[in-house]
This record gives C-alpha cells, structure tokens and sequence, in this order.
C-alpha cells in the first residue's frame, strides 16, 4: 500500500507542476496577446477552414466548434477534435505567447494614455475576432446576435436579482413590452403592412438611423411597465416582488394575445432588417459599461447595503424605496431595449416567446453566471446560450442535460460560476510584466 501510495503521490506531483508550469506560462500573457491571438486564428479558419475541415473527413467547417458534428455523428468526434486544435487552440497559445513580449510592450504604453483609448483598442480587437467568425455562414451570425442580447437580458436581470437581493419574474414581460413598442415604431414608420392600414411615414434607408430612437421608446415603454410593479411590490417585503412581478408577466402576455392591432396570438411580424451585428455589438457593450458603472456607483453601493441589511441602510441615511425603484426601473429599460433588439433579429415576435420558458432561461443564465457579478452574467449568458444550441441535435434530452448541470452547480457553487467580481477595466487591460522590487536584503519580491 505505502509502495502504491508513493506512486501516486509522485504522479500528482509530476501534474501539478506541469500545471503550474503551464498556468505560469500563460499567466504573463496580458489580455491583448489573447485577442491578438484569437483573432489570427479567425483569420485563418476563414482562410484555410474549409481545406482543414475537407482533409480531415468533415464535410464543412464546424459552425460551433464541433459540438454540433461531434453529436450528429459521433464517429467524427476525433477529426472535429482535430479540426478544433489546429484551427483554435495551438494558433491562439502560439501566437499569444510568442507576442507576450511585444503586446506587454504594448499594454505599457496603452496606459500611459487615458483608459477610454486602450479600453476601445481591445474592443476594437474583440469586435474584429467577432465579426470574421460569424462571416463563416449566416447561422453562427445570428447566433452571436442572440447571444449578445442575451447578455444584456442576463445584466439587467442581476442588477435585481443579484444586487438588489430580490427576486424578480418579470423580465419576459419587460422584454415583451419593449419587443412590441420598438416593433411598432418601426413598422409603423417604414413598412407598408396590414396590421395599421396606413402606408410608411419615412423612407426605409432612414430605419437604420431611427432604430436606436425605437429601442429607447422600448425601454421606457418597459420602465413604465417595471414601476407598475415597483410601486405596490416594494411596499411589502419578502417574497411578494416574486408573485407580483410573474402575475405581471402573465398579465403582460395575456393583455398581447388579446389585443388584434398587434396581431394577437398569431404575432407581429414584418419588422424591417435593421440589426446588423456592428449595432448589436455597440448596443451590448454600452449596456455592459453603463450596468458596470451603476454597480460601482455610489447608488450600486447602496443597492448592496439594501441588499444586506435593509434596516441598517435605512438608519444609515439611505433612501431604500427610492434605491430599489431606480434599480429596477433601470434593469427594466435595458430589459426592454434587448427585447426590441431581439424582435428585429427574427422579424416577428410572438406573445409565446415571453412566456414560462424564457423566464427559466433568463434566470438560469443568472444563477449559473453568479450572482452580483459583471463577469458572472456575461458567462452565464454566453455559457448557456452556446451549451443550447450545441444540444441542439439531442432535442429533448438536451432539457436533461442542462437542469443536471445547474442542479450540480448550485450544489457546489451555490451563487454561481463567477459571483461577487465587477468589471475591472484597469486591471483587466494592464501589461502582465513580472515588477521585481527589491528589499532592504538585496532580495527580489
């Protein structure tokens, strides 16, 4: 036993330090040299993807890194594994680290500059890598637009529930009015259709100018929905915002499948094609910046006190009814913007889609990201946005599948992958250069 013992404890050893040497190698890379590195990887799966997926058995490239292949048909696991390493992770390791030197460099010098310019630099990088992705074919495009609305719907979802300490069900129905009120908008200004009877008030070329004044009339249409619910709800205490705030999402869908202007339960289709992926993105990372600001703001510190004890920031001077309605007036704005964004990707919108299983979806999004976090919520949107579609294939089973995984993370990880981390930009975007100092010994630190 002690001759078994030792040998084991050798092979934990020998992974342990490969894993340290790894992460140790990895860890000096600043986060431009990542991007760098993933973009020239997009670069050359746009360039050589389809001779690589052709010579490795693969009838095209993999739209969603394998996944989707490896499920339909299970004997090309290992060519869309190949595919996957060639193509993805050896350019990005390789390049990543072989730049370190320079994109150190680099970052050293970015900060010397205000922040907004290094900060639009990576942005700039991740929008790129981004974009060449989707150009593969028209399914990984919208794809990554319902992704990138999701992690708004996710952020505004965890201002309340994970800040505020609550727990809401009414982002379906903040979606569905902001969905509606945007659809409206736009139709009525630029389509000919059937639903009002009256022909377009502009030239369609202007709908992409307009859209942006759509989506804020979405969100305020939202806004006025939340403080119909904030009003009476956070007058009582405990889990009454829960039932208010689902009575109201069923009241929202009823109230739309009963009114005929807007098509009813048959929907409302013949949204003009406005959402390119530049404003899709540009929409989603001012929402990821204004969120992130508002959570370290003065008022987000005070949503956190509310959070924790709502007693001691009342006696502490806080006003707390006005603290929980601006945030969830708030959450409720960016709630309905993503609905109106989300109505003009499909071009139609039904009062089914805002129902039971959106709310599931949402907050699982929430809960596996984590709770009270910037980062938690764009993975968890990300996360199970991707591990969706990647099950598609399994059909009913894929439903089995990701409740498993949410049971065992709210087992070991009970507020999430990610929980309690804001956005940092400044230490997100420093150089990762070793700084030695030395002590009065002589010694480095």
């Amino acid at each position: 036993m002690d001759v078994k013992d030792n040998k084991s404890q050798k092979r934990k050893g020998k992974f342990n330090k490969l894993t340290n040497a790894i992460r140790n190698i990895m860890v000096k890379v600043p986060l431009l040299g990542w991007l760098l590195g993933t973009s020239i990887a997009v670069i050359i799966e746009r360039l050589a993807g389809k001779w690589v997926a052709i010579n490795l058995g693969l009838p095209k490239i993999p739209v969603l890194f394998g996944f989707v292949v490896m499920l339909k048909k299970p004997f090309l696991i290992p060519s869309a594994f190949l595919y996957v390493l060639l193509i993805y992770i050896l350019p990005i390791v390789l390049i990543a680290r072989l730049c370190t030197g320079i994109t150190n460099r680099i970052a050293e010098k970015l900060i010397k500059f205000p922040i907004f310019i290094s900060t639009l630099i990576h942005i700039g990088l991740i929008f790129l890598t981004l974009y060449i992705w989707s150009g593969v074919n028209d399914y990984r495009l919208i794809t990554l637009k319902l992704i990138l609305v999701a992690v708004m719907v996710t952020l505004s979802l965890n201002i309340i529930n994970g800040y505020m300490g609550e727990f809401s069900c009414s982002h379906p129905g903040f979606m569905a009015l902001g969905a509606y009120a945007s659809s409206v908008c736009t139709i009525i200004l630029f389509v000919e259709n059937n639903f009002f009877n009256i022909p377009p008030l502009l030239p369609e070329f202007l709908a992409p100018l307009v859209f942006p004044i759509a989506l804020i009339v979405g969100g305020i249409v939202a806004m006025i929905g939340a403080l119909l619910v904030a009003i009476p709800s956070f007058r009582t205490r405990g889990d009454y915002l829960a039932i208010i705030s689902l009575a109201f999402t069923f009241i929202i869908i009823s109230l739309i499948q009963n009114l005929e202007i807007v098509g009813g339960p048959r929907g409302l289709g013949g949204q003009p094609n406005v959402v390119s992926l530049p404003m899709v993105f540009i929409c989603a990372v001012i929402c990821i910046w204004t969120i992130n600001n508002f959570v370290r703001s003065t008022l987000g510190k005070a949503l956190n006190a509310v959070r924790d004890n709502e007693m001691a920031a009342n006696a502490m001077t806080v006003n707390t009814r006005r603290t929980k309605i601006t945030a969830f007036l708030f959450a409720a704005f960016w709630a309905g913007v993503a609905g109106g964004i989300f109505a003009h990707i499909i071009r139609y919108v039904n009062p089914g889609t805002f129902g039971i299983q959106k709310l599931a979806e949402v907050l699982s999004m929430v809960y596996f990201g984590g709770l009270n976090s910037v980062y938690g919520s764009i993975v968890g949107a990300v996360g199970i946005s991707l591990l969706s579609e990647a099950l598609r294939p399994l059909e009913i089973f894929k439903w089995i599948i990701i409740p498993l995984m949410l049971i065992l993370v709210m087992i070991f990880r009970p507020t999430g992958l990610i929980s309690f981390k804001d956005l940092d930009v400044k230490k997100l975007l420093r150089p990762k250069n070793k700084i030695i100092v030395k002590t009065k010994t002589g010694k480095g630190v």
